[in-house]
Parts: structure tokens; sequence; C-alpha cells
């Protein structure tokens, strides 16, 4: 409850704070950014219950020409109350001659909105102990060019007591009818008992609702004032933590006009998008020298808060919404299908799987739209990765065209050429994070669905052939991917102090890998698989394993303490995961002792990384455990045979190299037969880079932390060596060879 404090009148008769005021009531607090966050003060008017004819009335009434009436204890007024429409206060009063009262002075002067009107100033700009009130009790006319001035007026899914609603072509309300409409200069009509209509293009419409009369919206302000009171004074310094860590490689806030809505009152934003911001920023709690020695607020009473208002939200849907349900989903231990199934239908609520390039919208709102959509997008992609569960977006109905540079929002790093290197570099990352997960969609949309599962059954022993003619143009597109990935987001580009989120990209692309070779590797069987094929895909796949886990062993603490993105903790796992399918399906028994071998050595290198990350690699460690347990169950594998082995007698299995020197043998023979050319089989070498099974992710044991040399030792681009040609030609060709010695 915010404490009443009466305004005096001094014999200059500005205002001033009686002295029973708490300086800490009025003074700010400053952060490295310069914001100052002003506490909420209460300025009590003593009015009467109704309103004269000298008050302002509201925009409705004003158009009426009627009496703008409004009653103790409500905030809108008789007319705006019966016509069930929302009560504003925003347009300008027409100019126009009356008489004026001299009796009447002081407080009986006051234009409000309600009988008790509660009014945040504007931050101090004095840094005395008594400032004067007169300049910083902003009147509804103020507010009103504040909020023009970051276009949240004209926007369409930020206003400040509307929400919008996607009409879509198949409701009750008929396109054809809707173009009836007669629409007003804002392009808005109404659509009698169903609100107001806004036509944003020719083609889309929206239907705008107040958002009075929604679940719990009363209890924004409460709420609000609730969370400020748990991180006092410590919010702008949370905020700017925020914005220093979080937003560059996430940038799903618009940050200039969240500053400046901030640098007002932190009113002005939803309970969720606010309790979420400071729920993200204390993970770096003890990176501020100013914070580290203090007592750190409740995260359990912030998550609480934030979830019970983001439950209201939902009923009045609006890009906040979405913006504060993604930044929730980004806490550790907080991932939620449930949740991200629900934000999907928010987006598509308020259009965000639409084109709005089009739109009569301000051009930043396109942007921020486009960012939002990608980014629930990617949402959904990863949840539906990590989860097993079938994706929500289709791309018969994702219209977003891709992001570009003029998407984001202006640089305000001046003249500061690190920031602005920052900045540059979270957009890239951001935008490739989007294309990687493109090509996850279609791994999993090629490779997960049901019914692509009951295609490769069909198939039966011809289902790993199927798998690897579909797995070819995908992992090409890896490739591609991997090969032109910008410098900026290479491994070893970190800034002095800074810390990078690089890592999450490069993880992200180990475990698409990764969810694309185990369907290859359940598909095979020493029964049914020819074993020349069965060696290349498990070789393909073992290359794939140590070159993830030496990618985790190269991550230094400037990667591990950043902000790492949400899937990232399954993605630690699935390597693990993947360790464990194969040890399983070794065929013997020193293949399985290899993999024994290497999954101890990953868990203590996640072991002796968690010491700085332990949120998100804890739970890495806790199912390689779970899934080495289970390992203990497996029969004892059977002993291979050395390469210079007999291969004679029944039952025992032949060497490596007789398998491969006879499948050989019979690829060459059946590619002459049918008068194919044997250059590639009998020349490896001049196959360069062209085999599709081949990955820039071969494995390196270096360690180097020279991205060039990486990049080499990974087979990226042209820097791949002899071994590495030698693997490629015999992966080289492998749908059609399969075709071939498949009978």
């Amino acid at each position: 409850m915010a404490t009443a404090i009466a305004v005096q009148a001094s014999p200059s008769g500005t205002p001033t704070i009686p002295a029973t005021a708490s300086n800490s009531q009025l003074k700010g607090v400053k952060t490295e950014k310069g914001l100052t966050k002003p506490r909420a003060v209460t300025v009590a008017a003593d009015i009467g219950n109704t309103r004269s004819r000298r008050d302002r009335p509201c925009d409705a009434c004003r158009r009426r020409k009627s009496r703008c009436v409004i009653g103790d204890g409500v905030a809108s007024c008789t007319l705006c109350d019966f016509h069930k429409q929302e009560c504003t206060f925003v347009q300008r009063p027409q100019p126009r001659k009356r008489k004026l009262n001299n009796g009447v002075k002081g407080e009986a002067t006051t234009k409000r909105r309600s009988p008790d009107t509660e009014i945040t100033p504007r931050p101090f700009q004095s840094t005395s102990n008594a400032p004067s009130m007169s300049s910083n009790i902003p009147t509804n006319s103020e507010r009103y060019h504040q909020h023009q001035a970051t276009s949240l007026k004209d926007s369409l899914g930020l206003q400040n007591h509307r929400h919008s609603k996607y009409i879509g072509p198949t409701t009750e309300l008929e396109p054809a009818l809707i173009d009836l409409v007669g629409l007003d200069g804002n392009d808005e009509g109404s659509l009698l008992c169903r609100g107001t209509l806004l036509k944003i293009s020719d083609k889309e419409n929206f239907l705008m609702l107040p958002d009075r009369g929604t679940q719990n919206h009363e209890a924004e302000v409460r709420d609000l004032d609730e969370i400020e009171q748990i991180v006092s004074p410590y919010g702008p310094a949370l905020i700017n933590l925020y914005f220093r860590v979080v937003h560059p490689s996430f940038p799903i806030l618009q940050e200039k006009v969240y500053l400046e809505k901030y640098s007002r009152t932190y009113r002005e934003f939803s309970p969720t998008n606010l309790a979420a911001v400071y729920i993200l920023a204390l993970n770096w709690w003890s990176w501020n020298p100013d914070l580290a020695h203090q007592p750190k607020p409740s995260r359990e009473k912030l998550e609480a808060i934030a979830l019970r208002t983001l439950n209201d939200a939902i009923h009045r849907p609006k890009l906040s919404t979405v913006q504060a349900g993604l930044l929730l989903l980004q806490r550790s231990n907080g991932d939620s299908w449930n949740l991200t199934a629900q934000l999907v239908a928010v987006g598509q609520e308020l259009g965000l799987h639409l084109d709005p390039t089009n739109w009569r919208i301000p051009a930043w709102e396109r942007g921020l739209r486009k960012r939002l959509a990608w980014a629930l997008y990617m949402q959904d992609k990863w949840s539906s990765l990590i989860h097993g569960r079938p994706s929500h977006i289709f791309a018969a109905n994702w219209a977003v065209p891709p992001i570009t540079e003029g998407d984001f929002p202006g640089s305000d790093a001046g003249t500061d050429e690190k920031a602005r290197f920052e900045t540059e570099k979270g957009k890239t990352l951001f935008i490739q994070m989007i294309a990687l997960t493109e090509i996850l969609a279609e791994v999993l949309d090629t490779f997960y669905t049901l019914r692509a599962t009951t295609e490769f059954q069909s198939a039966e022993r011809h289902g790993t052939r199927l798998i690897l003619e579909r797995a070819k143009p995908v992992q090409i597109k890896l490739k591609e991917w991997f090969a032109h990935l910008p410098s900026c987001l290479r491994m070893d580009s970190i800034s002095a102090t800074k810390l990078s989120s690089t890592g999450y990209i490069h993880l992200a692309y180990f475990a698409t890998e990764i969810t694309l070779h185990r369907r290859i590797v359940r598909s095979l069987s020493p029964a049914t698989t020819d074993s020349y094929l069965l060696h290349i895909c498990r070789s393909a796949a073992k290359t794939r394993l140590i070159s993830a886990m030496d990618f985790v062993n190269r991550l230094k603490p400037e990667h591990l303490q950043s902000f790492w993105y949400f899937s990232s903790t399954v993605n630690f796992a699935l390597i693990s995961t993947f360790g464990g399918l194969l040890w399983a399906t070794a065929p013997g028994r020193e293949e399985a002792e290899f993999y024994k071998h290497r999954l101890s050595e990953y868990r203590w290198t996640l072991r002796v990384s968690s010491k700085g990350a332990s949120e998100f690699l804890d739970f890495a460690v806790a199912m390689l455990d779970a899934s080495t347990e289970l390992l203990k169950n497996l029969k004892e594998k059977p002993r291979s045979l050395s390469p210079g082995s007999s291969v004679a007698g029944e039952g025992t299995k032949p060497s490596e190299g007789d398998v491969l020197a006879e499948a050989k043998a019979r690829m060459l023979h059946a590619m002459s037969s049918n008068g194919e050319s044997t250059e590639l089989i009998e020349h490896p070498a001049s196959i360069g880079s062209a085999s599709g099974l081949v990955s820039p992710s071969t494995s390196t044991s270096s360690g180097s932390g020279d991205h060039e040399g990486y990049r080499a030792n990974t087979g990226a681009g042209h820097g791949a060596g002899q071994g590495e040609f030698d693997f490629m030609a015999r992966t080289s060709d492998i749908k059609r060879w399969a075709g071939i010695s498949s009978r």
C-alpha cells in the first residue's frame, strides 16, 4: 500500500514535502546507465465524489458533449460504464472560453481521473533532500505525450488499455462483411457488441477489446508494487544487468522503450514482464560489485507473482505477454512444454505468425513482431526436441519473413566500440540461431514425425537406406551453416572483461547433428544391415560424439558464466545420451569399453565445469549417471577379432579389415557391371568434401584455442586433412551404394 503524503503550499506557492516524509520515499537509485528509479508516491487530493464543470470530461463524453460523472471508488464515468467501453483521458480538450472562479484554489483545481488519484512522479533531477514536487507530478496531458514519444498509442500489440485479437478467415466474422464496416481516420470501426474493428492492412483485421473487466486487471498496480518492494532498492541495477548480459543475444525487448518507461515509473509495465526481467538478472547478482555483498531478493517470491500474473495476462494478450513468457522459459529449471503451447496460442491470437511488412503500424513494432515471432518459433522447435513432442508451428501456416538488420532497434552504444561490437555480435547470434533452428525443424519433420516413423518401419531391411537418402541433404545444410558461421561467433572471439554467449549456439549445432545420427544408429541392425554400411554409419556417429565432447572440454569461464539458451540444459545431456546409445549398440566388447571410458571422461568435464555453471550442468551429470546405471544391465559383449584373425569357422566374426575389403570389392564390381565410374572409390581424395554424411564436426583432441585451427581440424571449409578424405571416401555415395548392396 503506497503511503499517502499531503502536498502543502509553500509561501511562494510551490508545493513542498512536509518534514514527516521520509527521504527514502523520494530518492531514486542510480545505476551504471544513469537510470534513476523513483519510488511510488501517492498524492491524495481532497475532492468531491462527482466531477464538477471545471473538471476535464473523458474523451467519449467530450465527443457526446455530455456531462462526465465519476462515482466514488470507480475508474470510469457513468456513461462509459453504461456503454461498456473504455473511459480514457488521452485526447486534448478543445480550447474554449469559460469564466474562472477566483475563489477556488489549491487542491480544488486538481484534475483527476478518479476520486482517489495515485500519481507516480518522474525521476527527480534534484539531489537535495526535499526536492520540489511541482515539476515532478505529470498531468494526464503530459502522460499522453510521454506515451506518444514511444509510439505505444499507435501500436497494435502494446496499447496501454486495449488488447488485440486476430480475426481469422474462418470465424463467424465474414471478411466480405467486415469490409462493409465504416472506418474512421484511424481505420477503426464498430462491430456492435463484439468490440472495435481495426483494419491493419488490406487483408488482416483485428478486434480491439478493453483490458478493463478482464481477469484480475484491477490488481495489476498492486502486483507491480509488490514486485518492486521485493527488489527495492536494487531494481535499476537488475535492469542494467539484464540488458548487459541477457538482452544482446536474446533481443526480444525494445531496449530504448523499456528504459524510457522504467525511468518514468515501473507501473507502466505488466507485472509478469517486470518480474521476468528481474528473475533472469538475479543470475548475475554477484557480478555487480555494488550488489554482491547485499542480501539477494527472493527469486521464489518473484516467480510466484510472475506465474500467477502471466495466467491473468493471457486473458488480455499483448506482445508483452509473449515477451514475459519467453523470458520465464529461459529460467534455470523453468522450461515448460505446457507454457510453450500456451505462448504459441497467444502468439497466434496476436497475429505473430503473419507477415507484418505492409501493416499500418510503427516501424519499430514491425521489427519487434518479427523478432518475437522467430523467438517463439525457436522456443517451439527446441521444446519439441527436448520434450519429444510434436511441434505446434507448421510451415504451411508460417508467413513471417526472415529477420534483417533493419528489424533491430538502433544501437545506443554511442562511441563505445566494444559495446557496438557486442551489440552486433548479439544480433548475428540471434539470426544464426534462427537459421540453425530451421534446419532442426527439418530434422524433426523428416525423421521424427509419426508418419516418418511409420515409413521407416514399413521399409523393414531397407529402412536404413531410406533414412540415409533423406539424411544427405540435411547433413549438407548443416555443414554449410557451420562453414559460413561469421567469425564473430567463433568460440575464441571473446572480448576482455566480457561474457560470451556463443557457446549455446555451438552446443545447439552439436545437438542437431546428434539428433540426426541418433535416428541413423537406431535403424542399424547387425542382422539386417550390411557390415560395411554398419561400420560407416557407426564411425560417423562416433566422430560426432567425440567432437561434441571435445567442444564441452574447451569451454571457458567466459562461456560458462554467460547466458545460455533454455534448451542448453538438455543439449548437454543429449551428448551423454548419444554416447549411451553407441555403448548399448556396440557390436563388440572393445567398442563398448571405448564409449564407457569416454562417458566417464565427459562426466568429469561436466562436474568440473559445473562449479561455475551448476544450475544447468548438474542436470546433465544427473542424466549421465542415470544412463550409466541402466547400462550396467547390458549383457556382456563378445570380444572383437583382431584384423589378422581367421575368418574361417562357423559362428566366428570376420575382421574389420576383411569386412571392408570384401564390401569394397563388391561395390566396385557392382558399379563396373552397371557401367558406372569407380573413380570416387579407387581414388578417394578426389571427392573432397562431397559426401553428404560428412560433418565439419570431426574429432579434434589438440584442444587448440585457435579457431582457424579448430576449423581445419574439424573439416570446415577446405581445411580437411588426408585422414578426413579417407573417411569421406568410405562414406561417399552411400545412398547409391546402399541401393546396390541391399538384397
